[in-house]
């Protein structure tokens, strides 16, 4: 296996995955002819800053982090193989999805990067959800543009370009303005069947936003969209000397279109076709569910956007996932370090989710609210981590534990009791995500807040980079010579459409990658589906203890 992982990498047979996640910067490198065997990692660590009122991370702290997630990951390749990797098959980039990127004719950043945890947006939210009859959320591109220009924020009349912090690295590191159609949904709405912004929807923008834009249309400020398999431009000679500043690395690798992390999530968990879905949980938590129909109604709960092939997906978003959770975790480690017993952090987490295993079907009455930053679902502008219980509520470390779980699956479950409305159903869910690494108890407290079954793969800790890498080499496979239902081989006009990508991507997907993957599912348990019902009732009350929170606080 080594020698020929070593042969493999030498010839550039290979596919590498960049994820930009909220708290990581991830590399992933898979055999592009075995997707599923991964090959060498890399990550680095970075936070966002709140500047000013304004979640960010700066451009720097982009290109540093991404330097060192992949000097990282060569440092792996070389430690593992004795291989000094040059070229890659493919490559493709990921990032956390919406927010705000806009530039000027020369390219130059007009204003500090506003990511998807902001939630100034109000006004264009409402405003544009109005006028197009579909949900806009907060965080969406179009909704940070619209409110730049009802605000008549400065810069507005120098902005020629906006995208997201894929499309960004993705165009520095190709030169090219385009983006994953998944990736695009988040930005502004897709139209049905088309794998292109909707066109009556660009038209309605225009007259909303007429005399106020630099443009005639909005459309000349997005990137161009995508679907998976299609070709995304090159490494050139400055993307190759940005992304490896020592010079090793060559130009000329070929990308795949740079996509969101709600659909690396979705390729990461084989959740692209209808009736599937997936669960990601990290800094944000949000599932996707691909649809069979188009919902009856509109929901501020639920966005529509779409697999990174085109199809419609409901996802219900979350800005609070686990870093509520983590602090907590981050608590107990001092504590036993304290004690002269300092524990590794998985070790801690093993020992705490083991906790909570054993703690009351309900949570024993406490309650635990993850909301650090805004949480538009719960209808909170801003956040105030809350541990709450009442005075016969039992304070237990297990029914601690369990509260704080149970805590970062609450909003979701908001969110997808409205789905349950809408008469969607699912075949399969599955979740990902690094708290699912320890086995059996975040999945099965997901499992029963949601009340449907619930799988996670041996991919799960990888994520989106894993996922990112497979379509970096789906593309790769799409513009060679494979035949991707028959294995045949004969020349493939890239994604001719979007439902020829759909259908290859999944076909992909199901006989490529996940064909032999080693996959647990966890079954509802009717004692924790009760249990978490009962969560959830006090959960719901207690947002006013939380609204309360953030206006006294």
């Amino acid at each position: 296996m080594t020698a020929a992982a070593a042969d493999a990498i030498r010839a550039g047979r290979t596919a590498l995955g960049i994820e930009l996640g909220s708290t990581r910067i991830k590399a992933c490198l898979v055999d592009a002819d075995d997707p599923a065997t991964v090959l060498a990692v890399g990550s680095h660590a970075w936070e966002n800053r709140y500047e000013s009122g304004v979640w960010t991370y700066s451009l720097d702290d982009v290109w540093s982090g991404l330097q060192a997630a992949y000097a990282d990951l060569v440092a792996d390749v070389e430690r593992r193989y004795d291989v000094v990797a040059e070229t890659f098959g493919a490559i493709g980039v990921s990032a956390m999805m919406h927010g705000y990127l806009a530039f000027d004719a020369e390219g130059e950043l007009l204003v500090p990067f506003r990511t998807w945890r902001n939630t100034s947006t109000g006004v264009a939210a409402a405003e544009l959800t109005e006028a197009f009859g579909v949900n806009i959320p907060l965080r969406w591109s179009i909704a940070h543009l619209h409110q730049a220009v009802v605000d008549g924020e400065d810069h507005v009349p120098a902005v020629r370009f906006a995208t997201t912090l894929a499309g960004y690295v993705h165009w520095k590191l190709t030169g090219q303005k385009v983006l994953g159609v998944g990736d695009a949904s988040g930005m502004f709405p897709i139209g049905a069947g088309t794998a292109g912004y909707d066109a009556d929807l660009l038209a309605r923008y225009d007259a909303l936003a007429a005399g106020r834009l630099p443009v005639d249309s909005v459309a000349e400020l997005l990137p161009e969209v995508l679907v998976a398999g299609e070709a995304a431009g090159e490494l050139t000679t400055e993307g190759a000397a940005l992304l490896d500043p020592s010079g090793t690395l060559r130009p000329g690798i070929p990308f795949c279109p740079p996509e969101g992390d709600a659909g690396t999530g979705m390729v990461a968990t084989n959740a692209v076709a209808p009736r599937t879905g997936n669960v990601s949980a990290g800094t944000s938590i949000f599932a996707m569910v691909v649809l069979e129909r188009p919902l009856e109604r509109v929901h501020h709960e639920l966005d529509l956007v779409t697999t990174p092939a085109g199809d419609a997906v409901a996802m219900v978003h979350c800005n609070n996932g686990a870093s509520e959770l983590a602090a907590w975790a981050g608590m107990f480690a001092q504590f036993a370090e304290a004690a002269g017993h300092a524990l590794p952090d998985d070790l801690v987490y093993e020992t705490l989710f083991a906790q909570a295993l054993a703690g009351e079907p309900d949570a024993g009455g406490l309650l635990a609210y993850n909301h650090l930053a805004g949480e538009p679902i719960a209808g909170l502008t801003e956040g105030r981590p809350l541990f709450v219980r009442t005075p016969d509520s039992r304070l237990t470390l297990a029914n601690t534990m369990r509260a704080h779980l149970y805590g970062v699956f609450g909003t979701l479950a908001l969110g997808m009791r409205v789905l349950d409305e809408e008469g969607v159903r699912l075949d399969r869910l599955f979740a990902h995500g690094g708290m699912f690494r320890t086995a059996g108890v975040a999945q099965r407290f997901l499992a029963g807040a949601l009340g449907a079954p619930v799988s996670v793969g041996d991919t799960a800790s990888e994520g989106g980079a894993w996922g990112i890498a497979v379509l970096a080499a789906y593309a790769r496979a799409v513009a060679g010579t494979d035949d991707l239902d028959t294995g045949a081989k004969r020349p493939l006009h890239p994604a001719a459409s979007a439902e020829a990508s759909a259908r290859s991507l999944a076909s992909y997907l199901g006989e490529r990658v996940f064909a032999g993957a080693a996959i647990s599912t966890a079954d509802p348990d009717p004692a924790d589906v009760a249990g978490f019902a009962s969560y959830l009732d006090r959960y719901r009350a207690g947002l006013a203890v939380e609204a309360a929170a953030v206006s006294a606080l």
